[in-house]
């Protein structure tokens, strides 16, 4: 388990996240809501001090329990793709390092988000109530979603999944989106994005390849 955490956030800090955000855009990252968001959440704050200097190159960095804390670009990219507003009710599949949920939590949504590995939820949740205490944070397998507290505007998988969950496709409120790599355990995954239309009717888009950890649990890869 990652100690010795940094949570100071310095000018130095401030402008790397700034440079960040140029790379992104030239990425095709346009989203303002999500772009404001990446340039305030201090991202070195889920990294050992040993390892801060990877802490705003856009690349992914492991973590604990054969995880990883996503590229930048990739974290960006799931939240633009759900296209969400703020107070919208956003599920986040996969807590891992806390990343993507400060992300979220800094649009202005109300945040639920489900890990299956309990150590690493909660070393998250002592960075993430420091960041916005009204993120609501579950252990659990997250291939099942969270049905108590559906529908939801917006479902973003964090980890590869075999195939996309009817359970979480039926989570979603009409209009919402769910966004989750679908593919290969140990290669590349395409990313989808399912739109509810009706009670009974989806729509599917793929936009490309990307590589995840894969998603584990009842919908996902065997436990």
């Amino acid at each position: 388990m990652f100690t010795n955490l940094d949570r100071t956030d310095t000018l130095v800090h401030q402008g790397k996240r700034k440079r960040l955000v140029e790379e992104l855009i030239k990425k095709g990252i346009n989203n303002p809501l999500v772009l404001d968001s990446i340039r305030v959440v201090p991202r070195h704050w889920f990294f050992p001090k040993d390892f801060e200097q990877f802490a705003y190159r856009d690349a992914a960095f492991p973590i604990d329990h054969g995880q990883t804390i996503s590229q930048p670009y990739t974290v960006a990219f799931q939240s633009q793709l759900i296209d969400i507003k703020e107070n919208s009710r956003v599920l986040e599949i996969g807590t891992g390092s806390g990343y993507q949920a400060a992300i979220l939590a800094k649009i202005g949504v109300e945040l639920y988000s489900i890990e299956y590995i309990k150590p690493l939820l909660e070393q998250a949740a002592s960075i993430l109530t420091e960041i916005n205490p009204q993120i609501k944070l579950f252990h659990g397998d997250g291939s099942l979603g969270l049905s108590k507290y559906a529908p939801f505007d917006a479902i973003i998988v964090t980890a590869g999944a075999p195939i996309v969950p009817e359970t979480l496709k039926l989570q979603l409120k009409i209009g919402g989106r769910l966004v989750i790599p679908v593919g290969n355990e140990k290669e590349n995954q395409e990313m989808l994005r399912i739109t509810r239309i009706s009670e009974t009717h989806f729509n599917q888009e793929n936009f490309g390849d990307f590589k995840f950890v894969p998603l584990k649990g009842k919908q996902g890869w065997e436990i």
